[in-house]
């Protein structure tokens, strides 16, 4: 298969998970994954930074979120406003830690922003950084500032390897490759030759820092499968080469700091078990306790009753290696135990087995305790190391689960493979996407190369990874310029995604299907972690295809972002629809927060910020009728400009006496407009036997949206009229008083920004109003366009407060007019 041109057509997971039907396993059940993308900086540390409208002042900041060489800051004493959040690049942001100030003679001076709230410095610092947590001076400064602490493993880096299958020896090896966090390890001594090199995750239990064996006692040598290849003299001068070139070649020791830590083990000699041989993990099958070393290491025999056998399967295990079971556990799983070769008969029977070996089975105490609580399920696709070949990564498939094991079926590997028996922890297997992010290849299965020659081509932009230095200019430039995510120095940048589970879940989203949702998702590729959150949300949707239907792309909208197919089952009947997405991570927060409004719940409801213990919103005490009031649907009707487009007054307003009878037609013609991207048929049947039928709720929901509109028109004929106090327009005097209240512009308000005009509304009575103005984006020329018409339609506001709220608009207008209409 090697010549074939058929074999080099790019291999896409999106369609490949369509076509099987299959979902991705969580990007949270890759611990090992998880803790390799984490930079050494966490949310909570503290640091002091450049005040951007001062470069020659400083300000204490905390990071909320960190992302690759991206820090979320947020300066202290702004609390819980996030809106003060801003991002930055550790590589040429001015960073430093706590005391960097008073070290070098620098200004400490409170941000205008905070001023008023912090009276006295001297006394808010002694407050805020009593017990504080310094971000690390070696992350800010000197040859390791901005670098990913996987990353100074690079290749000519020296580590020890303990042997696994000999004894509790080690010997230097040199990393050839790093691929995420995966080591090609080659002894040393061998130069150039790759014969005996090895794959290995940095945080395995078996690697270490250079100097390890001798301050634990264990002798450093060579392995005996390469020990005969030089002289006793050859590997003296190779170890006193390297003990001299140790500083050059050494990798920090804080890099294994998250290692899992082996703990006590209580085997004896002699004991018997089941175990699964790491080396081939295909078969569970009777072992021995060979030898026991220490309290923390012993050795493994797969048993073998042949008598003529010449070799030994037999390998090094602690209290925490995975694939050793306790007697019967096969049985009680209802699992196939392999019998030893040369056991008479088939039927394998353990108290026959002890008693013939006068062997005692090892306690149920001796083993770790299992979990089935990691996110796999049956189905799911991954990628795996082929452990036939460890340079194959291939598709896999988990075909069957028991506690804390799956079975894989590997697809694509260069010699078909037995299903494999791994552990939900083995370090030897990854989320969807991680070859693809870290540049390494990924063994395609077959039966979607056969396929691809019927699929209709789709030209996509070429995939890159971009360098920090593009990452940092395309941050300047507000626009990253990659075709699926931002992917810095080969690794993941989105930030892992919180459920809040506290917040509030809004009228689509069933609250006890949230709470059964994982506390977080990601971190990883940008668009395949947004799909993944998408996904479980419309899944913990009280009617999945109103959810996707309500997260559907507009097509008449503005897209910046990625299209991606979701589905939803309901009834039935399967539905899907293109969902924008975002690709690049300084806009995931802002998506999040869009995203949890368009669905009417807290906008914290899910996002990369964890919600601890208040939530910002305050949603807990605010009720159904307000959250509809700030996040509900009269939104669709947006009065702001269109972005990129140039507001006129026939795009942003509606005559007062236009009839609202299309309304009907309206919520109809959304759904045909929506049917080329939507498919309601029902799963198996026949295009269009389905149609458009949807249940009986959205019969309600229409019918509802009508009886609406009828109360709506009755009220605006009662608008004007004046037989009762509240409709009563303002009286002559009213006005008089109210054109008196001159007011005195400082810039011109058709170059206001929403933001702006939210600062305007806050200084008014209208205060209140200013979330809808945020949420609509209305900038200084829609404001100029409001009257009072359009803003009780658009805004559902009553009469009373439309008023109020025009009066201001009206006195905008007028200082316009008078300041700078010439």
């Amino acid at each position: 298969d090697g010549g074939s041109s058929v074999e080099e057509v790019e291999f896409n997971w999106d369609e490949y998970l369509e076509d099987t039907g299959a979902t991705a396993a969580p990007h949270g059940s890759f611990k090992h994954v998880d803790t390799s993308l984490q930079n050494g900086f966490a949310p909570g540390m503290k640091l002091e930074v450049a005040v951007k409208s001062d470069q020659n002042t400083y300000w204490v900041a905390t990071i909320i979120t960190t992302c690759g060489q991206l820090l979320l800051l947020r300066y202290d004493g702004y609390g819980e406003d996030r809106k003060a959040d801003f991002w930055c690049d550790i590589m040429t942001a001015d960073l430093h830690p706590i005391g960097w100030c008073e070290q070098n003679k620098k200004i400490l001076k409170v941000p205008e922003g905070i001023k008023d709230k912090i009276p006295d410095q001297e006394e808010f610092l002694q407050r805020v950084l009593k017990g504080a947590c310094s971000a690390p001076a070696n992350l800010l400064e000197g040859l390791h500032r901005g670098k990913n602490p996987l990353d100074l493993i690079a290749p000519g880096s020296r580590l020890e390897l303990q042997n696994i299958r000999d004894s509790l020896e080690a010997w230097i090896v040199n990393v050839v490759e790093n691929v995420g966090g995966r080591l090609k390890l080659r002894y040393e001594g061998l130069d150039d030759s790759d014969k005996f090199d090895q794959w290995m995750f940095y945080l395995d239990p078996f690697l270490h820092q250079v100097g390890w064996a001798d301050q634990h006692g264990y002798s450093l040598q060579p392995p005996l499968a390469i020990r005969s290849l030089k002289s006793e003299a050859d590997w003296q001068e190779i170890l006193k080469k390297v003990k001299e070139e140790e500083e050059e070649s050494s990798v920090p020791t804080d890099l294994f700091k998250d290692k899992p830590v082996i703990g006590v083990h209580s085997f004896s000699e002699g004991m018997k078990l089941e175990a699964v041989d790491p080396m081939a993990p295909f078969v569970i099958s009777p072992a021995t306790v060979l030898k026991v070393y220490n309290e923390k290491y012993f050795m493994i025999e797969i048993d073998d009753l042949r008598p003529e056998r010449t070799t030994s399967q037999t390998y090094i295990c602690h209290v925490n290696s995975s694939g050793i079971f306790p007697v019967q556990w096969s049985l009680k799983n209802g699992l196939h135990l392999s019998p030893p070769p040369g056991y008479p008969g088939q039927d394998f029977d353990w108290a026959d087995y002890l008693k013939q070996c006068g062997a005692e089975a090892a306690p149920q105490s001796c083993f770790p305790l299992l979990t089935s609580d990691h996110g796999f399920k049956e189905n799911m696709k991954l990628e795996a190391v082929n452990p036939v070949d460890p340079e194959e990564v291939c598709i896999a498939t988990v075909t069957k689960l028991k506690d804390s094991y799956l079975w894989l079926q590997l697809e694509g590997s260069k010699k078909p493979v037995p299903e494999c028996i791994v552990s939900v922890e083995s370090m030897n297997i990854f989320p969807v996407g991680w070859c693809e992010t870290n540049g390494y290849q990924l063994r395609p299965p077959r039966k979607a190369i056969v396929n691809k020659q019927k699929k209709i081509a789709v030209v996509q932009p070429e995939k890159q990874i971009l360098s920090s230095r593009t990452v940092h200019d395309g941050l300047k430039n507000q626009e990253l310029n990659s075709s699926d995510s931002v992917v810095i120095n080969g690794k993941y940048c989105c930030p892992k995604i919180y459920f809040n589970h506290r917040c509030f879940s809004g009228p689509y989203l069933n609250k006890g299907r949230i709470a059964e949702l994982p506390q977080s998702v990601g971190p990883g590729n940008c668009v395949l972690v947004l799909k993944e959150v998408l996904t479980l949300l419309i899944n913990a949707a009280y009617k999945p295809s109103r959810v996707l239907r309500e997260l559907q792309l507009d097509e008449e909208a503005a897209w910046h972002g990625h299209g991606e197919t979701l589905k939803a089952k309901y009834k039935g009947k399967s539905y899907r629809a293109t969902v924008e997405v975002v690709r690049t991570a300084d806009r995931v927060a802002d998506f999040c927060r869009k995203t949890c409004i368009k669905l009417e719940c807290c906008p914290n409801l899910f996002g990369p910020q964890m919600v601890l213990d208040k939530c910002s919103e305050n949603c807990s005490v605010l009720t159904k009728t307000k959250y509809t009031h700030y996040y509900g649907k009269r939104k669709n009707k947006r009065i702001g400009r269109p972005p990129g487009g140039h507001s006129n007054l026939e795009v942003a307003m509606k005559k007062p006496n236009k009839r609202r009878k299309r309304r009907k037609h309206f919520f109809v013609h959304k759904k045909k407009r929506a049917s080329t991207s939507v498919d309601n048929t029902p799963a198996g049947s026949p295009q269009g036997s389905g149609g458009e039928d949807e249940d009986d709720q959205d019969e309600s929901e229409l019918s509802h949206s009508l009886a609406q509109d009828r109360d709506k028109r009755k009220r605006k004929l009662r608008t004007f009229s004046f037989s009762d106090d509240e409709n009563k327009p303002p009286s002559p005097k009213d006005i008089k008083l109210e054109v008196a209240e001159k007011l005195q512009l400082d810039s011109n308000p058709l170059e206001w920004s929403v933001a702006d005009v939210v600062r305007f509304l806050k200084s008014t009575d209208c205060a209140p109003l200013a979330r809808i103005f945020l949420d609509q984006e209305i900038d200084g020329q829609a404001l100029l366009l409001l009257t009072l018409p359009t803003v009780q339609e658009c805004m559902d506001l009553k009469l009373g407060p439309a008023i109020k709220l025009c009066h201001h608009i009206e006195r905008v207008k007028l200082a316009f007019y008078q300041q700078f209409a010439n």
